[in-house]
């Protein structure tokens, strides 16, 4: 499938609407995303993600190979593909060493009855009002890395969609399930299926070693400025904490997740349970 036109100037009607997709309002109110990245277009559609159009740009290329492998397979499935010019491309880009494509997709409503059915026991982990895009993206890539069973998303400040989100989750937005919704009916839900609540905290009494992570557990932290609320902190099942010998108070709510998961993940491949 060839190209339906080659648009060069930043001014293109149709440029500055894909730009206007750089902002939360922009994407809630036309149900589309911005997708920029080889890779992260090449997980999209593996993931089952059609986009509307594909956005390239040749002089851009870090990967031709790659780049045209995503453009043929998007072509495959009746995405348009249309090529811009240099300029053009800058103005929709929205990271460093951009490598000339972008696709824009439907948003969809990740809810908790979408989830897939848990398989023996599931590890969550569940990430209240994180602020940061790129921390709930590296969170999303940290999950996909420790194979959790989802991500539940409380109160979110930030929205799945946001691109540095999409970017810092390197596609693992789309392979990861995930789910939002609010506290009290994310705490019900996990309740329901027998699940243990650990909520980390610089106030836990245990460590983050000692819950029996074979056993289905939801791991609990929030946000990077106050931490989990006290809905949280009054309903899990266990407090627990990572110690710091230094003067710091906190970790980076993405480290604290990488640490507490990896636990995890070393307690089920030491001694699986059942």
């Amino acid at each position: 499938m060839k190209p339906t036109e080659v648009i060069r100037s930043r001014q293109n009607p149709r440029v500055q609407a894909l730009a206007r997709l750089r902002e939360r309002g922009e994407r809630d109110a036309t149900g589309r995303f911005l997708i920029e990245g080889t890779r992260e277009l090449e997980r999209a559609m593996k993931a089952g993600v059609k986009p509307d159009a594909v956005y390239f740009c040749p002089g851009l290329y870090k990967r031709p190979e790659g780049a045209k492998a995503v453009l043929a397979e998007a072509a495959k499935g009746g995405t348009e593909l249309v090529e811009l010019g240099e300029e053009a491309f800058d103005k929709i880009g929205y990271r460093e060493g951009a490598d000339g494509l972008v696709g824009v997709a439907k948003t969809w409503t990740p809810t908790l009855d979408k989830l897939p059915a848990a398989k023996g026991a599931p590890l969550y982990l569940v990430v209240e009002a994180v602020e940061k895009p790129g921390n709930l993206g590296a969170l999303l890539r940290t999950a996909d890395a420790a194979g959790c069973t989802a991500v539940l998303v409380c109160d979110p400040v930030t929205d799945l969609f946001n691109p540095n989100v999409i970017r810092s989750s390197q596609g693992a937005a789309f392979s990861m399930p995930v789910a939002v919704a609010d506290s009290a009916t994310t705490a019900k839900w996990l309740r329901e299926r027998g699940v243990a609540v650990l909520a980390t905290t610089p106030a836990g009494k245990d460590m983050h070693w000692a819950p029996d992570y074979r056993k289905p557990s939801a791991l609990l932290l929030g946000s990077e400025k106050d931490g989990l609320s006290d809905f949280w902190l009054k309903n899990a099942d266990r407090l627990i904490g990572i110690p710091q010998l230094g003067q710091a108070d906190s970790l980076n709510v993405g480290m604290a997740a990488a640490i507490c998961l990896f636990e995890a993940v070393r307690q089920r491949l030491a001694s699986p349970q059942g």
